[in-house]
């Protein structure tokens, strides 16, 4: 298995390791907007400052979930994309 890549710009990234996750949704195999309801969904359940990481296989969910983010429920911590179908995604409760 190849290393993990980063995405490109955009993407939150600090050159470190993605925070450890509260909490880790599976939304492979779910297509727009279905990976970002079901983040939404479990993000309204963790506590302001819990992250939760979302594994995708949809490719539009980079895109997806920097808007969601841009809404404000959750901020964007990390994406790393792992061959070419696998998106991974780091979202922070906020406040609220």
């Amino acid at each position: 298995m190849s290393e993990p890549r980063p995405l490109p710009a955009a993407a939150p990234e600090s050159g470190d390791a993605p925070p450890e996750p509260d909490q880790t949704l599976d939304a492979r195999d779910l297509r727009c907007p279905l990976p970002v309801l079901r983040a939404q969904k479990t993000l309204r359940g963790m506590a302001p400052g819990q992250v939760l990481e979302v594994v995708a296989s949809d490719p539009a969910s980079v895109e997806d979930m920097r808007r969601f983010s841009a809404q404000g429920a959750a901020e964007l911590v990390a994406q790393r994309t792992e061959g070419e179908s696998l998106f991974r995604h780091w979202l922070r409760r906020r406040p609220g």
